[in-house]
């Protein structure tokens, strides 16, 4: 008899009128997303947009700030020299948006790349030239 009260008692809380007005599941509450957790997956884009590193290099890394729902990112990176400079930044700042767009779904107003150190190409001469 007990179990049959209580699921009596379960049926009537289903059939309640508070689960009638109930909000929504998507109207609850609030997605917030740490900085740490864009930082990794700019990380990760940056990884993805300059492919092999040299051996001594570090992986890129971000820092991030995000303010109401908008991402101003850092890039560090290490790049092997000589290339085009300019190119592979922009490379690693479109990549970086749109991976952090997609997979964040968060508005990134500025990405800013800072080259930490250039390695020579096996071969390449070391030193300056005049």
């Amino acid at each position: 008899m007990t179990s049959v009260s209580s699921e009596a008692g379960a049926a009537d809380a289903l059939s309640s009128p508070l689960t009638a007005t109930a909000v929504p599941p998507g109207d609850r509450g609030a997605t917030r997303i740490a900085d740490r957790v864009v930082a990794k997956v700019a990380g990760q884009a940056a990884r993805e947009a300059l492919g092999k590193l040299p051996a001594a290099a570090e992986p890129p890394y971000a820092t991030v700030v995000v303010h109401h729902e908008n991402a101003r990112i850092r890039m560090h990176l290490e790049l092997d020299y000589p290339c085009d400079i300019g190119a592979r930044c922009r490379q690693v700042r479109q990549h970086v948006v749109e991976r952090v767009v997609a997979l964040v779904g968060m508005e990134v107003s500025e990405v800013a790349v800072q080259v930490e150190r250039l390695y020579p190409a096996h071969g390449a001469a070391q030193g300056r030239t005049r």
